[in-house]
């Protein structure tokens, strides 16, 4: 296994491994510990219809179904992370963390490519946890106490599903969730704190309106996004990403208007936020 680190804050590629079910344990714990070290990480080549991409997701954490959109036949864990040639806006196209509106959002999201346009779709990520430490002791100290409102309602203002809740939404799913988590997050497994909000979801400060929490979140979102906390992902056919939700955002680049990218999703069970 070759470790390759993509940037100074957050991703690295792995080569040399081949991603299946059966991987031994000391494998596994090899890619779990490099993907703790980097927030996300990204392999290239790899052979996963949905039987095997839920087989290798399940050695590292346990699936569970997405609120709003209906899996694939025969995989409700895995759902169609798609964009049409005919279709203007991207399946989560601002930066969030995924589902940071469930009172339990997932520890992880694992990514295949399995249709990618001839050039953009790639995928960049940022690190929540170089986002709190390059902040002042004075803000982080005006920050800890704090939580924050995470509305699924703010996807429905970017409309970024409003395509796939048209022809696959999940009959009988409630319309809106709604949940409050500290703005400083703790890593369960590593003990890094970690900026916790996000453009795609929190909508405002626990005890405080909109209008009165709208300044400083707009500040901490550009913050997060700061470039020195980024790295960019091009995918290929058969690429995977594997990220960690606790402290790493996302945003999907919507620049391939007139052709199709079509990825597999599948998110791993997380703990209530602390």
């Amino acid at each position: 296994m070759r470790v390759r680190q993509m940037a100074g804050a957050v991703g690295a590629e792995i080569d040399g491994v081949s991603l299946t079910a059966d991987m031994d344990a000391a494998q596994v714990a090899e890619i779990r510990a490099t993907w703790l070290a980097h927030g996300v990480v990204f392999f290239h080549g790899q052979d996963l219809p949905p039987a095997a991409l839920l087989g290798v997701a399940r050695r590292f954490g346990t699936p569970v179904e997405y609120p709003f959109v209906q899996g694939i036949d025969g995989f409700a864990e895995i759902i169609p992370v798609l964009k049409l040639p005919h279709e203007r806006v991207n399946f989560g196209g601002v930066w969030h963390t995924d589902t940071a509106y469930l009172d339990a959002p997932p520890m992880a999201t694992m990514l295949v490519a399995r249709e990618v346009p001839d050039a953009g779709g790639d995928t960049m990520f940022a690190s929540l946890s170089a986002a709190w430490a390059a902040l002042s002791p004075a803000m982080q100290a005006m920050l800890r106490p704090l939580r924050a409102a995470n509305s699924s309602a703010r996807a429905d203002v970017s409309k970024t599903r409003e395509d796939r809740l048209r022809d696959s939404a999940k009959p009988g799913a409630p319309t809106q969730y709604e949940a409050l988590h500290p703005v400083m997050r703790t890593h369960p497994e590593t003990g890094r704190p970690a900026l916790y909000v996000n453009a795609g979801h929190t909508a405002r400060f626990e005890g405080m309106t909109e209008a009165e929490s709208a300044p400083l979140l707009e500040f901490l979102f550009r913050h997060s996004t700061s470039p020195e906390f980024t790295c960019r992902f091009r995918w290929r056919p058969g690429s995977v990403a594997l990220w960690d939700n606790r402290c790493c955002l996302h945003y999907p680049l919507n620049d391939y208007h007139g052709q199709k990218r079509l990825m597999h999703r599948v998110t791993l069970a997380g703990d209530v936020p602390a």
